[in-house]
């Protein structure tokens, strides 16, 4: 692992962590939802994320385990770590009360009604914006590891994961800019609420590097998987769902699994 490769996977990071604030401008700037294009897009994630984890990341975490602890040890090894990324997820979403969940649908539509000082709405900006940043550490983590295994996969899972971040976006903008009508406020809400997955990042890194080896890294990617699928299941499908049309997201699914499928082919080793 090279200096380069570290500098690369914490670029990737960034960028994908940043585009809440592209939802937040669109937020901001249009008249409308393209409820349409956000229901592809999202299936489209939730179709990498998955095809990914279980085709190249579970597989990739399984040899390094099994390297360090042999044949089936490492298997075992492998699948509680792709369930403790699960958990994790899981865990976190158990933390966030239901009426201030981040992941309900907001359009656009909401920015241009009648404004008026909330506090509620206010304090539901704020808290969406605590539970993003509270998701996005493991979501910054995963996006680390995959880009540090494979840069050509990590761009892949900053692609999907950027797309993943544009509602969430939307999610903090609506409510703040409600309550307020203070664009600049809304955008940076959204915008510093990306720097968590940076931030996760810089975590997992401190942490893991004295300590990495191929049972780290292993355990690390099978985690990285199951994170990706419980992201995939509990937000971007449903969401998909909400925006649009239950065939656009499983048409945006399949469109994510053919081009996650053609990537790993084009730069296979």
């Amino acid at each position: 692992m090279t200096t380069h490769n570290v500098a690369f996977a914490f670029l990737l990071t960034l960028l994908a962590g940043l585009s809440t604030g592209i939802g937040s401008t669109l937020a901001l700037m249009s008249r409308r939802t393209n409820t349409r294009f956000l229901s592809l897009a999202l299936g489209f994630s939730a179709g990498v994320m998955i095809y990914v984890s279980f085709i190249e990341i579970f597989p990739e975490a399984r040899t390094h385990l099994c390297e360090e602890f042999g044949k089936k040890s490492g298997y075992i090894a492998t699948t509680l770590s792709f369930f403790c990324g699960i958990a994790l997820m899981a865990l976190i979403d158990r933390l966030v009360p239901n009426f201030e969940n981040p992941h309900e649908a907001h359009r656009i539509e909401e920015m241009h009604m009648v404004r008026k000082s909330n506090d509620r709405l206010m304090r539901l900006g704020f808290f969406s914006a605590i539970a993003i940043s509270i998701h996005n550490l493991p979501e910054g983590m995963a996006t680390f590891a995959s880009a540090l295994t494979n840069p050509a996969l990590g761009i892949s899972i900053a692609i999907a994961i950027a797309i993943h971040n544009i509602p969430e976006g939307i999610a903090i903008s609506v409510p703040v800019f409600f309550a307020t009508g203070d664009k600049k406020r809304a955008f940076a809400l959204s915008f510093l609420s990306g720097l968590a997955e940076p931030v996760g990042a810089l975590i997992g890194y401190l942490l893991l590097m004295p300590f990495l080896n191929h049972a780290t890294f292993g355990i690390v990617l099978a985690a990285t998987a199951g994170i990706m699928v419980f992201i995939s299941l509990d937000e971007l499908l449903p969401a998909a769902e909400e925006y649009g049309e239950h065939h656009l997201s499983i048409i945006g699914l399949i469109a994510g699994m053919l081009v996650m499928a053609g990537s790993l082919l084009l730069f296979a080793r």
